[in-house]
């Protein structure tokens, strides 16, 4: 699982998403959490799927992942929106979460 293309992304993301998290003032903090929690998901959905037995029971899991990840490119989305991310930030993240909703969605086929 630790060599899976898609659950080493993943965690490159939620290392970006906890930077982003520190920048968001106190009036938009559930923001900041709500990306934390949905950027968690997603390794930890990968990491169930891969330790599952039949590919129904995976795939279930992956498309709970890829659900995290577009959550999360809304909220990226948002947080751009009210000027808490700046356009570099922004691009790597959306640059990221592209690649793992793409990888997530073979996954769930």
């Amino acid at each position: 699982m630790q060599r899976m293309d898609v659950y080493q992304r993943a965690v490159e993301f939620l290392a970006l998403s906890a930077e982003l998290g520190t920048r968001v003032p106190k009036g938009h903090g559930y923001l900041g959490d709500q990306l934390r929690r949905a950027a968690l998901s997603i390794p930890l959905n990968i990491a169930e799927g891969a330790g599952r037995t039949t590919r129904m029971d995976a795939a279930k899991h992956y498309a709970i992942a890829r659900g995290s990840a577009m959550e999360c490119a809304a909220i990226v989305d948002g947080l751009t929106v009210l000027a808490h991310v700046d356009a570099t930030t922004h691009v790597r993240a959306v640059e990221l979460l592209e690649r793992i909703v793409a990888m997530l969605t073979k996954l769930c086929r």
